[in-house]
């Protein structure tokens, strides 16, 4: 029997089928931790005394107890703040060392992305230049060799990331190192990466490190390069912008690799042999190298785009090499020009869907004859919008997310703005977030009454951003100004028994300029309280004692409002009475019936067997 334990470890197995514990301190003695299995899993397995075994490693020995559902290990380790795997694989069990484990939901591989793909950016578009002009491989051979195995390290290194970068299965991310390693063992990409990563740099012992073309095989790594960008697109605030920059840098890559491409053929051929190739470098002006990159780059941007004249073609190389770019720029810009349309369309996408509405407004109010400084007014509330940014519809933007994202985004959003509210201090946080989803956004232009004196009050309201001005009835008199965060018409909405005020408005209050308010609705608090009856009674005590400070219950209307309360719950009990007692004479009726044909049948029935019996 195992010494008692002096430590104890509680954790779950999941689907995946390991369960993670970590030790805090140097264990001398043996401890016990204790796994509980989803109970999916095979009774067999669990159940079964014999067919359970323990994989012994070094540090480590056990006693195994099982039940049903729960698995107890009593273990020795001997190692300090070590994190450790219980893995399960059919009937055994055994311990391992958590190893590291790249999540590729996390901002660190987000990052390893953008390491590894300089190195790729690097190779892309430095190999093929140096490949073809030779003057650039020979002026700094030293500076490449050092980058070039640079990139190699990283190259090396991005594949043990691949092999340890988990993936969700069952929702779950999965960090078996070995399942891993198996899984991308399997894939196409574990493939090109170890192309991409084969030494062709031995022949640089037979033909000099300045062939930098035996070095092409790194091109592999591409997709790495492409999963950047694809990962920059959904994180960055301008997509747009980016897409755009993007094909623009696309662009400029196939215009380079063409450029060059169009000096090797030029070199091959002989420089300055015909009108075609690039001009003979004894020529002073094009003998430096950045010339020779430059024409070549702006003969390939010429040809590609298919603006501009360039010298036509002589020998048969070079007429087959231009019909090869032709096609290539008629495909490939044609698509790509396509794209950028689509996307600044899709910028202006917007704009277009406001400047409808605005449109379709302004055609209704001339349909019907409005004032022209209504209609002005109109018109400038939709620039405001519009210069605030303000026309999208909250609504619309959220319905595709799940209702618990959008609750945790209202919660973000305005939560701390309704516990600034009186009533609403000390509520329950699941009050609160009901109370959260239910406010809508309102804005109000210079001039606009909010509410006026003696309104019937069916909405609070919250300034978000703006100033409201308390006023006298002749609309002018400021009694005083409220600014951001200031709320109004709470009291009115709970319709407190006694208020003097009833449930009516007391103020006139307009907006000074621009103002954005959330409003919350009497239905929408009384739907929400429906499930929270203490929080309402709450909230009533809390109105009440408001307005006793202020001097606003009137004892006598609470009797009085008792008393009709009394009196209207009467009334209920004595309509519901009724029927009741109509529903219970209506179903006496149909039972007296329904007996009364049952009798008819067995009469009917005794008299068909009596003539029966007579008959024989």
């Amino acid at each position: 029997q195992p010494e008692a334990a002096t430590e104890h470890y509680y954790t779950e197995c999941t689907q995946h089928q390991y369960a993670v514990f970590k030790s805090d301190k140097n264990i001398t003695s043996f401890s016990c931790l204790t796994i509980r299995f989803p109970r999916t899993q095979s009774d067999t397995a669990l159940t079964q005394q014999s067919n359970i075994h323990f994989i012994h490693e070094p540090g480590c020995r056990s006693a195994v107890t099982t039940d049903k559902i729960k698995l107890t290990l009593h273990f020795k380790l001997f190692l300090i703040k070590k994190k450790y795997i219980l893995l399960l694989k059919g009937n055994f069990f055994s311990f391992r060392k958590e190893v590291w484990i790249m999540d590729p939901a996390t901002d660190m591989y987000y990052y390893w992305l953008l390491t590894i793909a300089v190195p790729v950016f690097y190779n892309l578009m430095f190999l093929v230049a140096r490949a073809c002009f030779n003057e650039l491989q020979f002026q700094n051979s030293t500076l490449w060799l050092v980058l070039d195995y640079v990139s190699d390290a990283l190259y090396c290194m991005d594949i043990f990331v691949r092999a340890r970068t988990g993936f969700l299965e069952q929702g779950l991310l999965v960090k078996d190192a070995k399942i891993l390693k198996e899984k991308y063992m399997k894939t196409p990409q574990f493939k090109l990466d170890m192309l991409s990563v084969i030494p062709t740099d031995i022949v640089f012992f037979y033909i000099g490190i300045n062939n930098p073309e035996w070095r092409f095989n790194r091109l592999f790594r591409l997709g790495r390069l492409f999963e950047f960008f694809d990962r920059t697109e959904t994180r960055t605030n301008f997509p747009n912008i980016f897409r755009i920059a993007n094909l623009v840098l696309y662009i400029i890559i196939i215009i380079h690799w063409n450029g060059c491409l169009y000096f090797a053929v030029s070199k091959i051929l002989g420089f300055g042999s015909d009108t075609w190739v690039y001009p003979g470098p004894k020529k002073p002006e094009f003998s430096q190298l950045s010339r020779q990159y430059i024409y070549s780059f702006y003969w390939s941007t010429l040809t590609l785009t298919t603006i501009g004249e360039t010298p036509p073609p002589v020998r048969d190389v070079e007429y087959f090499f231009v019909v090869v770019d032709f096609l290539t720029g008629v495909l490939i810009f044609a698509t790509i020009v396509g794209n950028v349309g689509a996307m600044i369309s899709n910028m202006n996408a917007a704009r277009v869907e406001f400047q409808a509405k605005i449109d379709s407004i302004k055609q209704y109010m001339q349909f019907r004859k409005v004032t022209k400084d209504l209609e002005a007014r109109v018109v400038k509330w939709f620039d405001y919008l519009w210069t605030e940014g303000k026309t999208c519809d909250e609504k619309q933007v959220l319905k595709n997310l799940p209702d618990k994202l959008k609750a945790e985004i209202a919660i973000n959003v305005h939560l701390e703005t309704l516990r600034k509210v009186r009533i609403f201090q000390d509520c329950e946080a699941g009050l609160l977030i009901e109370l959260v989803l239910k406010l809508q956004p309102q804005v109000f232009s210079p001039g606009d009454y909010i509410c006026k004196k003696g309104d019937i009050g069916r909405e609070m309201y919250i300034i978000k951003e703006g100033k409201l001005a308390v006023v006298a009835d002749d609309g002018v008199t400021q009694f005083v100004v409220l600014s951001d965060g200031a709320y109004f018409g709470e009291i009115s909405i709970l319709g407190i028994k006694g208020s003097k005020a009833g449930n009516r408005r007391t103020a006139n209050i307009r907006s000074v300029g621009y103002s954005d308010l959330f409003a919350l609705s009497k239905d929408d608090l009384m739907e929400a309280l429906t499930e929270y009856p203490d929080a309402k009674n709450a909230l009533e005590e809390k109105g009440r004692a408001i307005l006793m400070k202020d001097n606003l219950i009137d004892e006598s209307l609470v009797a009085a409002t008792d008393a009709k309360d009394l009196e209207n719950k009467v009334d209920q009990i004595e309509a519901s009475f009724e029927i009741m007692s109509a529903k219970f004479r209506k179903l006496t009726n149909q039972y007296d019936s329904s007996q009364r044909k049952l009798k008819q049948r067995l009469s009917n029935l005794s008299n068909q067997f009596r003539s029966l019996r007579v008959d024989e």
